[in-house]
């Protein structure tokens, strides 16, 4: 990073302060690479639904609201052609369309850091902090760490017990990561896991290889070609069958492509670093004058290197060369619409280090970059965290002012964390409870003590108007006590009410045993204030839009069923009655073994169909090619839970699939605030046995209507604003278009996954009986109706 140059001429930076005003308020989004399409969420919808139940708790809305948007027979309210229930879809109907912009006055970071870290860090010109990249640390990120790969050696562990770093190599001790090292010919190959051990061939032919963790393979360093080398073979001899190679080794870390890690290759970054800096495995090195995590943040140094010639000169300027030791404040204002989130630039151990020193480049992350840097998509379910924080980042929702902000997004990365618990000796779990939950929650207890020791506005509300995402299997379940008033948004909106425990099989994850005075004693979803968001899904245009959606328009799919053979479909893991299923009887909470039982159209092991198998049903644990073919071919769609929640919900919307919900007391994405038994159907788990009856009960008129609404409303369960984020990063690389952006970019620009949960946050900034005292204060341009709404 450069540092700022010293002038005897303050006149030389005169334009800077007035232009980075007209910047800002030109961008709205702080110098961001592109405009979100998530800017028009306020245009006319379209009216379809049937919403019955109202938000618990929310009080009763405007007699004025209710005479002009009356709800219909079965109570809805439709809201930019979504069926909302009634008092959340006639407030967004009747003031959410209707709020004006509003001006807000932003501070631009002034406070210089020392050393500016040393370039080993970026500078968080709003603290005068230092951001460390891995490996590094101090107040000037002059301390080199030394993270090890190994865990202590002992005569039975030669290079330590077995852990997902463990190096019988050269290891990189600012990651953790292994490489081949000094005195081979590729010494930057990685030796990832079981690479660099030796393999235990299985004594009968069906059964897997093994690794011996005790014993390095020299194999593996050799230069014989005719053994399986790794770290001294030439990629053109393997590309070419002349030598052999090693099945275990491959290209594991971020960064490198091809077989052989030969290639270099963007990495990783939350935005891609805005176009405001380069991604380091994970970590955005800014250019000078920018921070933040997608170095979107701009400071009154961002613009002293060169000032757009369109800009007008700006009416004054502080002394930059005395900016480093005063307190001077640089205000500009910018052109806003509420709700108005305020991000926290965490210490990058809760997220930047999280990216930075993953092991392998799927993990947690929504895409990776091919050898033309081209993006490859990531079926990570976990990715929502990613695209809902980068499209915070790039929205003209988000401020920089937290004394403006209406609320206060915490971004703690535990889809990472959860993912890489133990993966390294940094990163062990607490060896007083080896549970990934219990690791995660003390993460999430220290990013409260930051931001409550750091900052002043968690006390001014107890953190009620602060959001955490929890985005693994059970959710919040695990969340500290400390920040249960905060809103949770999570895959898993179990309200325990009839699943009161931890339901997860795996023991790792199992909150059970946490101290209740590390957790307290709180539900793992709340309805009344916390939100369920869709898990990421690929935009995979073979998968949906080239079929379902083409296939929709020409045989006019939605009017009519004729298409749609099955009546039920559900492919999937079934437990430990069929083959590779999982071995655990509390696996899906036994639910999936239940349908399996009565509805399976596969042989279990003992050769069994279910006892009320039908042609018309599919029950199966054998996943198809033509997955999503068979998904858009049935009328009702299985959302059964997994370890937790699962994707299959997603999948039932994207495939226009009426869904089946099987899973008593727990919410699904936006069901505690879109109606839906407009466009879905909930079963008992009790009244499995009698799902077909049930189903069969339906007539014609409900199942194309419902069908209708999956149509309308699919695109709130796919995170297209952040895919068109990347979208446009892309164009500016190539000449050409990839086939997913062309396919997302022909999807009507109706509202998704982002815009859905603005609206929600929007509703609830008004509706929020505790925030009546907060909202006196605000000029918000909204009408009398609408402020006073409840």
């Amino acid at each position: 990073m450069r540092t700022m140059r010293s002038t005897k001429c303050p006149w030389a930076f005169l334009g800077v302060a007035g232009a980075l005003v007209m910047l800002v308020t030109a961008v709205h989004v702080f110098m961001v690479p592109i405009l979100p399409s998530s800017l028009d969420y306020f245009g006319a919808g379209r009216g379809i639904g049937r919403p019955r139940n109202v938000l618990p708790g929310v009080g009763v809305v405007d007699s004025r609201l209710r005479g002009q948007f009356p709800s219909d027979s079965y109570g809805a309210v439709t809201y930019r052609g979504a069926p909302w229930k009634a008092g959340i879809g006639r407030w967004l109907a009747g003031c959410d369309a209707g709020l004006s912009v509003v001006n807000i006055t932003e501070f631009i970071g002034t406070k210089q850091c020392e050393q500016d870290c040393n370039g080993q860090g970026v500078c968080n010109y709003e603290l005068g902090e230092c951001r460390c990249f891995h490996g590094y640390a101090g107040k000037r990120c002059e301390e080199v760490q030394k993270v090890e790969c190994n865990l202590p050696s002992s005569q039975e562990w030669p290079v330590g017990r077995w852990i997902v770093s463990i190096c019988p190599a050269q290891c990189d001790t600012t990651r953790a990561m292994c490489f081949c090292g000094p005195g081979t010919k590729y010494p930057d190959r990685p030796v990832a896991e079981a690479c660099g051990f030796k393999t235990i061939l299985p004594e009968k032919p069906d059964d897997p290889k093994l690794t011996d963790w005790k014993t390095p393979d020299p194999d593996v360093f050799t230069t014989n070609k005719s053994k399986p080398g790794w770290c001294n073979v030439n990629p053109e001899d393997v590309y070419s069958s002349k030598v052999k190679f090693k099945e275990e080794c491959d290209c594991k870390y971020d960064g490198l492509w091809g077989r052989f890690c030969e290639t270099r290759v963007e990495c990783s970054c939350i935005n891609q670093c805005s176009g405001h800096g380069h991604c380091r495995g994970g970590f955005c090195q800014c250019d000078s004058g920018y921070f933040g995590i997608d170095c979107s943040m701009p400071s009154i140094y961002s613009v002293a290197y060169g000032l757009p010639s369109w800009l007008q000169p700006p009416m004054n300027l502080p002394d930059l060369k005395n900016i480093s030791s005063s307190s001077i404040d640089v205000k500009v204002v910018a052109k806003k619409k509420r709700p108005l989130i305020y991000v926290y630039d965490l210490p990058a151990e809760f997220d930047s280090h999280l990216l930075e020193g993953r092991h392998y480049k799927f993990q947690c992350v929504n895409r990776i970059y091919d050898d033309k840097n081209r993006t490859i998509w990531t079926q990570q379910l976990y990715g929502a965290q990613i695209a809902l924080y980068e499209s915070i980042l790039a929205s003209p929702h988000r401020t920089l002012n937290g004394d403006e902000a209406d609320y206060f997004y915490v971004p703690v990365l535990d889809s990472c964390l959860i993912t890489r618990s133990d993966d390294a000796p940094h990163l062990q779990m607490p060896r007083e409870l080896r549970l990934r939950s219990y690791h995660t929650l003390e993460y999430y207890r220290m990013a409260y003590d930051h931001i409550a020791q750091q900052y002043p506005y968690w006390n001014r509300t107890s953190g009620r108007d602060h959001i955490w995402f929890f985005s693994w299997d059970e959710g919040a379940c695990y969340a500290p006590k400390e920040i249960w008033n905060s809103m949770m948004l999570v895959h898993w909106g179990n309200t325990n009410t009839k699943h009161k425990n931890s339901t997860t099989a795996y023991w790792a994850d199992n909150w059970n045993y946490i101290p209740i005075d590390r957790r307290g004693d709180h539900p793992c979803f709340d309805p009344r204030k916390d939100l369920v968001l869709p898990a990421w899904k690929e935009p995979n245009p073979a998968a949906i839009w080239l079929k379902l959606w083409a296939r929709a328009l020409k045989y006019n799919f939605y009017r009519t069923r004729n298409n749609r053979t099955t009546l039920f479909y559900f492919n999937g893991n079934l437990g430990p009655a069929y083959k590779d299923g999982r071995h655990e009887d509390t696996y899906s909470m036994g639910i999936r073994q239940k349908l399996a039982a009565e509805f399976g159209s596969t042989p279990d092991k003992q050769g069994k169909l279910g006892r009320q198998h039908t042609t018309n049903v599919t029950v199966t644990y054998l996943r198809s090619e033509k997955y999503y073919e068979e998904l858009a071919s049935s009328i009702f769609c299985g959302v059964l839970p997994g370890d937790g929640w699962s994707g299959r919900m997603e999948d039932s919307m994207l495939q226009g699939c009426i869904p089946v919900i099987i899973q008593d007391g727990i919410f699904l994405p936006y069901e505690n605030v879109l109606n839906y038994n407009s466009f879905a159907v909930r079963i008992q788990e009790d009244d499995i046995p009698n799902l077909i009856r049930i189903l069969g009960g339906i007539n014609e008129t409900q199942i194309e209507f419902m069908l209708r609404n999956v149509r309308q409303i699919w695109q709130r369960f796919f995170y297209r604003d952040s895919i068109l984020l990347e979208a446009q990063r892309q164009k500016r690389l190539f000449s050409e278009e990839a086939p997913w952006s062309v396919e997302v970019s022909k999807l009507d620009k109706v509202d998704d996954a982002f815009a859905t949960f603005i609206q929600v946050l929007h509703y609830k900034l008004y509706n929020d009986p505790w925030r009546q005292g907060v909202l006196q204060k605000m000029e918000t341009g909204l009408p009398d109706i609408c402020s006073k709404a409840s």
